[in-house]
């Protein structure tokens, strides 16, 4: 799959997608219960759109066949898609991904289009009605001028938290706010930002993660300019209610962090090494001990996959892969990412991890839970059918997206995905050949074990 230089379209619909199978080995190719056309939508460059199922509602995020912002909903029972076009238009920048959540009254909330831009955010005056959706000028009226990477989160009591990057690549901080359903108004969660990179860096960050410990796990990489190349410095931090932070020894952490901060470097990666953000992972082992997975150059300058665990009060690194090959990265802009990494997952009582390779292929391998290294590859059957995996479309370079369900799924044998296709990544240019519109698809599958 096509991916990113920065959080986008390739990082949203992988990890989504590949959420639903966590902790979970697919033992058959999926068969399909259901296919629901949704829409003709953009396919001229890859973008992030997003599905919700909760309860009996369903919702679609996208950009339709002229690039404009576009939600459909529906209930389950029912085939007909009901249709809201918003006002916000896509350019040709592939990080403009869309995000949603419902609140606890039900409104639907929503985010995207934004690269370095105004917030742009609707939310619907009336429970689970798309065409109720009202444009919000403003959550608190600061900072929101130069907004990056919107992200909807649930805090420990289950309030809506909204994040944003403030600022740009290699200069800006991480905002987060939080949403009072009586007065249905934002403010600051914290009075000041999480992470600040004092006008020399930002932060690229994953998570908040809700750990098997109970606590919310976060990890980043610090970027000094566009250019992919100057990430460094793996760090992490955890909290128990978003606002106390804390290090991974359990040392309170006086915020904003900053590179200067103490004990939140997990590993010193220079700039140059090897170390790209959107490919960081948070995961755990049996032990509910937080492993960072991430990749950066071995002492031979190739390109390997290093997974971080807390042991005797100290982070220990251990080596992954073994492959022979080196990807170096530059520039700014969308760029196609030649390795992907996947967290550590337990999966039937094992420790496992997925890869992604352009010359060594995909797989999964299975970890010793002491030395966290392969001892072997576990098979595993296709997420989706593999004759959806071809495109329809005869355009030269089209590709086929699948981007999971965000809501939790009533039964654990089925899944929704939406399916579509688009051209591969451009670095954010505009193209002159355009495919036509590829049509956006609803699958329900079923998945049965042997």
């Amino acid at each position: 799959m096509q991916t990113k230089c920065t959080l986008a379209v390739g990082i949203v619909c992988l990890l989504v997608a590949s959420a639903a199978f966590a902790g979970q080995t697919v033992q058959r190719a999926p068969k399909i219960e259901m296919s629901l056309d949704v829409s003709p939508v953009w396919s001229g460059h890859p973008v992030g759109f997003f599905l919700l199922t909760k309860g009996n509602r369903q919702y679609v995020a996208f950009y339709d066949q002229e690039r404009r912002m576009t939600v459909s909903g529906r209930t389950l029972d029912s085939k007909k898609w009901l249709h809201q076009k918003l006002d916000s238009k896509l350019g040709w920048d592939s990080h403009n991904y869309i995000t949603m959540a419902i609140d606890a009254d039900g409104h639907i909330h929503l985010s995207g289009n934004m690269h370095v831009d105004p917030l742009v955010y609707f939310r619907t005056t009336r429970s689970y009605h798309i065409r109720s959706f009202r444009n919000v000028p403003e959550m608190v009226g600061r900072q929101e001028n130069r907004c990056t990477y919107p992200k909807f989160i649930k805090g420990p009591n289950e309030e809506l938290i909204f994040t944003y990057r403030d600022g740009s690549s290699g200069r800006g901080n991480q905002i987060y706010n939080i949403y009072d359903l009586k007065t249905r108004t934002w403010r600051r969660l914290l009075d000041t930002p999480l992470i600040d990179g004092q006008g020399k860096m930002n932060a690229y960050i994953v998570g908040p993660v809700h750990g098997p410990d109970g606590y919310f796990h976060i990890c980043w990489v610090w970027r000094d300019t566009p250019n992919c190349y100057t990430n460094h410095d793996l760090s992490y931090a955890r909290s128990r209610d978003l606002v106390h932070w804390e290090t991974v020894m359990g040392k309170p952490i006086k915020l904003p962090m900053t590179i200067d901060t103490e004990g939140i470097i997990v590993d010193p990666v220079p700039t140059k090494g090897g170390m790209i953000n959107g490919n960081t992972r948070i995961g755990f082992d049996s032990k509910k001990r937080p492993i960072v997975t991430y990749h950066k150059f071995d002492k031979d300058g190739r390109t390997q996959v290093y997974n971080a665990r807390l042991e005797n009060g100290q982070w220990k690194l251990y080596q992954a892969s073994d492959w022979d090959y080196r990807w170096f990265f530059e520039g700014g802009g969308t760029i196609h990412f030649e390795i992907r990494i996947f967290p550590v997952v337990l999966k039937d009582g094992s420790l496992t991890q997925r890869y992604r390779h352009d010359r060594y292929g995909s797989g999964t391998w299975k970890l010793d839970e002491n030395t966290l290294q392969p001892t072997g590859e576990m098979r595993e059957m296709p997420h989706w059918p593999k004759a959806l995996g071809k495109p329809e479309s005869d355009h030269p370079g089209m590709q086929v997206k699948w981007l999971g369900d965000a809501g939790k799924d009533v039964d654990p044998k089925m899944r929704y995905f939406l399916r579509w296709e688009t051209l591969g990544v451009n670095r954010d240019r505009p193209r002159q050949m355009v495919p036509k519109p590829s049509i956006l698809r609803l699958y329900k599958l079923r998945y049965d074990s042997r």
